[in-house]
């Protein structure tokens, strides 16, 4: 008669303990973490998760992934920016965390989930530098979009270009001001963007 509630005592117990293990997440080792972070785009990936309290649509994660890659924002991303790390994102680096418990992906809902396993990676993530030219952290100035060097350059080699084409031309807008003075102008302007890429990215 005494037997029996021992025996289910010791049930409870043993269910207690199997839950607990359960929840308690197994210690990845430094081999397994360098795995998991040697490649770029599952790092941003997760830092982008991080800093958006641990969940997001995939389609979002793709596309600030994307946008850090190509130095740009999201809304001047072309079709085959997004693409290209869409598909390595669906078929190789999402699936491979979410075997290795870091993340619980649903494909069909195209949901992305920290786990509490993900915990043990986010010192490494914190100190990783990033594209964006500063240190990876979870401040919302780590959420901002970079700004568009590349493009910015761009459109200054554009207006020097469209100058020098006014003075070849002998157009009386262009003339008027000189050939030197133009030249100072650029000069000075590309300048100032420098200094200012170099100062905003060192913050």
């Amino acid at each position: 008669m005494s037997a029996t509630p021992n025996t289910t005592k010791s049930s409870d117990s043993t269910n207690e303990e199997a839950s607990t293990t359960k929840e308690t997440p197994k210690e990845l080792s430094d081999d397994k973490i360098f795995h998991l972070l040697q490649v770029k785009r599952r790092r941003d990936a997760l830092r982008y998760l991080q800093n958006h309290n641990g969940s997001a649509e995939m389609r979002d994660v793709t596309e600030q992934v994307a946008a850090w890659e190509n130095n740009t924002t999201v809304t001047e991303l072309s079709s085959n920016e997004r693409q290209r790390v869409y598909i390595s994102l669906y078929q190789s680096h999402l699936p491979k965390l979410d075997k290795e418990g870091i993340i619980k992906y649903d494909q069909s809902r195209g949901n992305v989930t920290l786990t509490p396993l993900a915990e043990q990676l986010k010192p490494y993530l914190d100190v990783a530098v990033n594209d964006t030219g500063g240190t990876a952290d979870n401040s919302d100035a780590s959420n901002a979009e970079p700004v568009p060097w590349l493009k910015a350059y761009q459109y200054l080699t554009v207006v020097g270009f469209t100058i020098f084409l006014g003075l070849w031309a002998n157009i009386s807008l262009f003339t008027a001001v000189g050939l030197q003075l133009w030249a100072a102008v650029i000069v000075t302007l590309f300048g100032v963007l420098s200094a200012a890429q170099i100062l905003l990215t060192q913050q």
